[in-house]
């Protein structure tokens, strides 16, 4: 075992130490998962379901403590924080519904009657990234839970106390030991000990596009399944016949929202050449008013960078000459702090246009038409998310089928609801995530046939 210092991104002073799992311990939760998988998978549906409900009124009623820890650890806002944790509650809710819902189906056949089973794999290795460690993690175990499989879960080694809790609230809510395991420890060992170890069944990965791809590969190995949620560069549409003052308004929370760390962000502000001023204008004013402060204050929209290391990688995008728009405010002194920037590339081929930079930072191109608007938000490996703002509903429909993106909003910039869908095209991803078809990723379909005749 070793340790790793958990720092304040706010303060830049130390929390505490934390234990790193070593190989031999992770062996051995494994093991503990596949073992308690057979009780588990044997408990009724009612049961389970009462289970998880009661796992939820717990965090539920820990909501405060899980927030203050998340301000703690990872800088975000109080408010994100509150709404993150009411996250994990609201998708164990959610899938506290599924343990007697996993239908099966008959299908006619002659001679005989067939019939499907959804049956649960076994150990899910959940790997979590450090820019939203409780709704990520609830939504792997969530539905992995409700179906009938064991949870190890292996938080992001910066970002770890959160998860802690919540395996600790579980044994409280009941759920079994053995069931929902958290092991603390490096990508290159815990993570890839889940890839390697033949009892996980399946992985469920949230992070770059690049260690995803090597997840990938080890899966294949096994024939592993495996639900990956990767990078995103998103495009946040402007049209000219939209509500521009409230298109303006919303732009900075799309982007500068967890301090642009997020692969959701709309990182690339595509407006309309026509009303291309107007726009930046009103964005302008929106951006500087935008509150970079103490993320414990409840006034605050966006708190510092999570640690030196990812400030030191934003501040790569920025060297001497980088075309900047303008920029908003952020606080002196001590915490990874970093002002919401907006950019003017010179073209699609900028870097800081073209790669995730997870900071706040946001590049804004003109296009002429909705041929152009097309174009432009499909020139990248990325498909995750983004936003189209029209009045012309028309319009906001040919854009929606036409932009290569898994979730998009129109006259809106929200990503996520734990009852719909989430996951992305190309090189964001493989798989879904949320809403009523996440349990298809978390069993397999058994078909029995019955001979019926004499």
């Amino acid at each position: 075992m070793s340790k790793f210092t958990i720092i304040n991104p706010t303060t830049e002073k130390p929390v505490k130490d934390i234990e790193l799992a070593d190989l031999a311990a992770t062996d051995l939760v494994i093991a503990k998962a596949e073992k308690a998988f057979h009780t588990w998978r044997k408990v009724n549906p009612g049961d389970r379901a009462r289970l998880l409900r009661s796992f939820a009124a717990i965090v539920d009623s820990h909501i405060e403590e899980l927030a203050q820890l998340e301000v703690l650890n990872s800088g975000h806002t109080i408010g994100n924080a509150r709404w993150e944790a009411g996250n994990v509650r609201d998708v164990l809710n959610y899938y506290s519904a599924a343990p007697e819902r996993l239908f099966g189906k008959q299908i006619p056949v002659p001679n005989g009657i067939d019939i499907t089973f959804k049956e649960p794999l076994g150990v899910i290795g959940i790997i979590v990234p450090w820019n939203f460690p409780m709704p990520i993690a609830g939504w792997g175990f969530g539905p992995a839970l409700a179906a009938g499989n064991t949870v190890v879960l292996k938080p992001a080694e910066i970002t770890p106390m959160t998860a802690i809790r919540l395996g600790e609230l579980a044994i409280m809510a009941g759920i079994p030991e053995g069931v929902f395991n958290i092991i603390p420890g490096k990508g290159s060992l815990v993570g890839e000990r889940f890839v390697t170890n033949p009892l996980v069944r399946k992985i469920v990965f949230t992070g770059s596009t690049t260690v995803g791809k090597g997840i990938m590969r080890g899966c294949a190995d096994q024939v592993k399944r495996l639900t990956l949620e990767l990078g995103g560069k998103s495009a946040n549409i402007i049209f000219a016949d939209s509500d521009i003052q409230k298109a303006a308004a919303n732009a900075p929370g799309a982007v500068f929202d967890n301090a642009g760390q997020d692969c959701c962000a709309r990182s690339r502000l595509l407006v309309q050449r026509s009303v291309f001023d107007k726009f930046m204008a009103e964005f302008e004013t929106a951006v500087k008013k935008f509150r970079v402060e103490d993320p414990a204050l409840e006034s605050a929209e966006m708190g510092p960078l999570v640690s030196a290391t990812q400030l030191a990688r934003v501040q790569e995008y920025l060297p001497p000459g980088t075309p900047i728009a303008f920029q908003g405010t952020k606080p002196e002194g001590p915490g990874y702090w970093f002002a919401p920037t907006v950019l003017l590339p010179k073209d699609a081929s900028d870097r800081a246009y073209r790669e995730e930079i997870f900071g706040p930072v946001v590049s804004v191109l003109p296009f002429e038409d909705e041929a152009d608007a097309i174009r432009i938000a499909n020139d990248s490996e990325y498909g995750l998310s983004g936003s189209i703002w029209s009045r012309d509903i028309g319009r906001a429909i040919r854009v929606s089928r036409a932009v290569e993106a898994g979730n998009l909003s129109v006259n809106s910039n929200s990503s996520v609801r734990y009852w719909t869908p989430f996951g992305g095209y190309k090189q964001s991803g493989l798989g879904r995530e949320l809403g009523p078809d996440a349990l298809d990723a978390f069993t397999e379909v058994k078909n029995v046939f019955f001979d019926t005749q004499e």
